[in-house]
């Protein structure tokens, strides 16, 4: 076999010469098995996987961990083939300087699929080194599934977890010392509190005892998460064949991610004791509190990609890599987020810690490796508006009279992208530098039919005064924001996007 179709695996280590590649030490293969994961994606790999890796380097969380596929789909081969390891590319921007680091991560003991090795996985839960459950599944979700949770396997996740769960205290009794953190990463508010709703309510379903019951809802803590990190997943085929020349072995489960990473978990002392692996990373925070996060992510993260991406779209950007090159755009979005969201999020937070989250999202958006097309962020562009932008907009009016400047423009801008006819497949289509775009909005009938009226006024107060589209307030009474998105929307229409960017 030659070196360049060497396999990834435990007993080709030895042979992988790679100049600053990380590859694991032979005693981590010997760690015993601490975690039980629902779910084999690329986030996963690229987040806690990685986290739980890096503190297993570094001698502090000290375990592996068990992966369960749900589906039926495809089989766990790659992983078996692998000895479940995987190399993970990190490339992105830290403080405005690059950062690229390559990993063999081997925090994977084995991967089980649900409809075949059920037992095993009980066999599993039983085992007392098991502390911590993790999950991001995408079959059903965090949803109330009714059905038998004796079935091999249950049907749902919940009902997956409920069945382990009472493995567990059958083995290893109703004590504290038998419970278990877990922890879902499943991208809804409240996500730890949701899914320990839905196993309760399950085992009330399946006529458990009481005790098992109180034993769940006393000695399980269910944690709610927010994750952070972009993973695009595996590579494009040339980059893999580039890789591989490189790196001389072939792996099937390689991906990438950016540099930054965040994982918030809502947790005690109790939970930060057995998630001990957050010690290796500040990229990991527990606190009793995670709002902050979900604020500074939701707004200046968020709310910057909605608020910009018109702006950017309708200047000719593809992606959003693109847009920050631009000297011009990069000074328009630096304005917005530092000084116009980060100063009316709607959270007691500090502007040290707004700007220094402005800071590191700027960051990201440069980002060269990362192909981020602004069409895509449009994706249900007023309901993104509704959530993301309209609190801080209102947020702003309570300590300012006037409007702001950079949000006013992507406002106007936004109004332009919906500027849309509906075609003979039923589809909402736009023009934008003699090039036509498709708009994928639930709303996108309203702005359509607010866009035959020829008078720009009259559709710019239309739009702002539907409070169906905005949840609730009338932006007409906002002090001068409807003349100052009528005029920045005529400038756009008659001159062009960039010139009311300068």
């Amino acid at each position: 076999m030659t070196k360049k179709n060497m396999i990834l695996s435990k007993g080709n280590l030895k042979g992988i010469k790679v100049p600053g590649l990380t590859v694991p030490d032979a005693k981590l293969f010997e760690l015993p098995e601490k975690v039980l994961q629902f779910g084999t994606g690329v986030l996963l790999r690229g987040l806690p996987d990685f986290f739980i890796d890096k503190a297993n380097r570094a001698g502090i969380f000290n375990g592996r961990i068990v992966v369960v596929k749900s589906t039926d789909t495809g089989s766990s081969a790659e992983f078996d083939d692998q000895d479940s390891l995987y190399t993970l590319g990190i490339k992105g921007i830290v403080d405005g300087k690059k950062v690229e680091e390559d990993i063999i991560c081997s925090s994977i003991s084995r991967v089980l699929t649900a409809g075949k090795d059920w037992a095993a996985i009980l066999e599993f839960a039983r085992n007392p080194d098991l502390q911590v459950v993790i999950s991001n599944t995408t079959e059903v979700g965090i949803q109330l599934v009714e059905g038998d949770v004796h079935k091999a396997p249950p049907v749902s996740f919940p009902g997956k977890l409920l069945a382990v769960l009472h493995a567990r205290y059958e083995a290893l009794g109703s004590g504290e010392a038998s419970g278990l953190v877990i922890v879902p990463t499943e991208l809804i508010v409240d996500n730890g509190k949701k899914l320990k709703a839905i196993v309760l309510e399950l085992a009330s379903q399946n006529d458990f005892d009481k005790d098992f019951i109180n034993w769940v809802d006393q000695y399980n803590y269910f944690c709610d998460s927010l994750v952070d990190r972009i993973v695009p997943g595996k590579p494009d085929a040339k980059t893999i064949e580039r890789l591989e020349d490189q790196c001389g072995y072939s792996d099937n489960l390689r991906i990438a991610s950016e540099a930054y990473s965040l994982w918030a978990i809502q947790g005690d002392e109790k939970v930060k004791s057995v998630l001990s692996f957050a010690k290796a990373d500040p990229g990991v925070v527990i606190e009793p509190d995670i709002e902050i996060f979900r604020e500074l992510k939701l707004r200046l993260l968020n709310g910057t990609h909605t608020l910009s991406c018109a702006v950017a779209f309708l200047s000719g950007f593809k992606t959003v890599k693109e847009a920050m090159e631009d000297p011009i755009f990069s000074v328009f979005i630096t304005q917005l987020s530092f000084n116009e969201i980060a100063p009316a999020i709607p959270y007691q937070v500090s502007q040290e810690v707004a700007h220094d989250f402005a800071a590191k999202v700027l960051d990201r958006f440069r980002n060269p490796h990362i192909e981020h097309q602004w069409i895509s962020i449009s994706a249900q562009y007023s309901s993104k508006m509704k959530m993301r932008v309209i609190p801080v907009l209102m947020q702003h009016y309570r300590t300012e009279t006037t409007p702001p400047e950079n949000m006013t423009l992507g406002f106007a801008a936004f109004i332009r992208f919906m500027k849309t006819v509906k075609n003979a497949k039923g589809e909402y289509v736009g023009t934008s530098n003699d090039q036509e775009y498709k708009v994928t909005d639930d709303n996108a009938a309203i702005f359509a039919e607010a866009w035959k009226d020829e008078n720009t006024d009259h559709v710019v107060h239309s739009l702002l005064s539907n409070e169906n589209l905005w949840g609730g307030p009338n932006l007409i009474i906002l002090p001068g924001f409807e003349e100052a998105v009528a005029k920045k929307l005529k400038h756009i229409l008659h001159d062009g996007i960039l010139d009311p960017v300068k």
